[in-house]
C-alpha cells in the first residue's frame, strides 16, 4: 500500500463501476454556454501571440486594471506558476510557503532548484508572526486563498501585512487566485503593488480545466518580459482556440459566477455538516471546494476506502498535512451523500 500511494496519479481519471471520486479538484458544472458559440465557425490555426492573443488580454486588463502588456497567457495556472519561479529565481533561492499546501507546489519548487520554506498556519489561517520570521531571505512568498486543499481564505488584515511586509524587505508575492471567485465568506481582497505576480485560470471559475487557459499579470514589465522569452523557446503560445473561448467567457454575467458559488455553499454545507456528524476533525470551507479532515491512519483509509468502497479521497501528507485526507465536493449532492454513507460504513467497520 505505502508505494501506490505515492502521488494523486493513481486517482485522476479513476471513474465508473460505481466509483465516488471525491478526489481531483475538476468542476462538475458546465461551462457558460457562450463559450461553445465560436466553434462551427472558428478556423484561425496558425501559430499565435506568445503574450497571448490581444483581445483576451485586453479583456484581462479591464478587470484587473493595467494594461494588455501586463498579462501573459499560459498554458493553465501551473505553467504561469512555473514560468514565475524560473523568471524571478535562481537555483537555491527561497520560497515561501504556508502549510498546507497545493501538491504541485513543492515539485515545481524542486524542479526548479529552489529551497521551499514552511510557513505554519492557525486552522488554515497564515500565522503572521511565524511567517515574519521565516519570510527574512526569501526571494518570493506563495499565497493560496482561498486554498486547496482547506478551502480557507486568508483574513484580509493578514494580506495586507504580507504586502507591507514583502514591500519593505523587497519580495516578490506569487498570488495563487484560481479560487477568487469561489468565496462564500466575503468579496476577494487582491494582493497588489509592484512586487506581486497574480496567478489565474478559467479551470475552476468557468470549468474549463481541459482547455488550460491560465494567466499571469504583474505590473512589473521585467517579469513579464522574461516570462515571455522562456515560453518563446518553452512552449511557444498557448491554445488559440481555447484563448477565444476564454475571451467568451470574460462577457458572461456576473449572475453565473453568483449562481456557481451558490451551487458548491450547498454542497460544502452537506459534506461539512455530513463530516462533522461522523466525528471527524475539520476546518469549515470558506471558499474552492475542498475539505481536509484530521484521520486516523489516513494511508489505510484512503486505500481501503478506494479498493473496498469505490470511494477516491486523497492523502493529506501530498499536501503537507501528513494527518489529514482532502476530499473535493465537486460532484453532485447525492453522490455527495453516497460517499459519505461509505466513508460512515468504513468507519463502523
Amino acid at each position: 500500500m505505502k508505494d501506490k500511494l505515492l502521488s494523486p496519479s493513481i486517482f485522476i481519471g479513476v471513474q465508473g463501476d460505481g466509483m465516488i471520486s471525491f478526489g481531483s479538484g475538476q468542476p462538475d458544472l458546465p461551462p457558460p454556454e457562450r463559450v461553445f458559440r465560436i466553434l462551427p465557425k472558428y478556423r484561425q490555426f496558425k501559430y499565435g501571440l506568445i503574450p497571448g492573443q490581444v483581445n483576451l488580454r485586453k479583456a484581462l486588463a479591464k478587470q484587473y486594471g493595467g494594461t494588455a502588456d501586463d498579462f501573459v497567457i499560459t498554458n493553465g495556472a501551473s505553467e504561469a506558476l512555473d514560468l514565475t519561479f524560473r523568471s524571478i529565481c535562481k537555483p537555491g533561492d527561497k520560497i515561501l510557503l504556508h502549510k498546507p499546501y497545493y501538491y504541485s507546489y513543492l515539485p515545481m519548487i524542486n524542479f526548479n532548484n529552489l529551497e521551499p520554506v514552511f510557513t505554519e498556519t492557525i486552522r488554515g489561517k497564515i500565522d503572521i508572526s511565524d511567517f515574519d520570521n521565516k519570510v527574512r531571505g526569501c526571494k518570493a512568498v506563495l499565497i493560496n486563498s482561498p486554498s486547496n486543499p482547506t478551502g480557507r481564505v486568508q483574513e484580509v488584515s493578514t494580506l495586507k501585512e504580507i504586502e507591507r511586509l514583502c514591500s519593505d524587505l523587497d519580495i516578490t508575492i506569487i498570488s495563487d487566485e484560481v479560487y477568487k471567485d469561489l468565496i462564500y465568506v466575503r468579496e476577494n481582497y487582491m494582493l497588489k503593488g509592484p512586487q506581486v505576480v497574480t496567478i489565474n485560470s478559467f479551470s475552476k471559475t468557468f470549468a474549463m480545466c481541459g482547455l488550460r487557459i491560465g494567466y499571469l499579470y504583474s505590473n512589473d514589465r521585467s517579469i513579464v518580459d522574461d516570462v515571455i522569452e522562456i515560453k518563446t523557446h518553452s512552449s511557444m503560445n498557448t491554445n488559440i482556440l481555447g484563448q477565444e473561448m476564454a475571451y467568451e467567457a470574460t462577457k458572461v454575467p456576473s449572475a453565473y459566477v453568483d449562481n456557481q458559488v451558490a451551487i458548491w455553499k450547498e454542497r460544502r454545507d452537506v459534506v461539512y455538516k455530513g463530516l462533522m456528524d461522523l466525528g471527524l476533525e475539520l476546518w469549515n470551507p470558506e471558499g474552492a471546494f475542498y475539505v481536509l479532515p484530521k484521520v486516523k491512519d489516513p494511508r489505510k483509509m484512503v486505500w481501503d476506502l478506494f479498493k473496498k468502497h469505490k470511494v477516491i479521497t486523497y492523502l493529506g501528507e501530498w499536501f503537507g498535512a501528513p494527518d489529514r485526507i482532502r476530499l473535493s465536493y465537486a460532484l453532485d449532492v447525492d453522490k455527495i451523500e453516497e460517499g459519505l454513507s461509505r466513508i460512515e460504513k468504513y468507519l463502523d467497520s
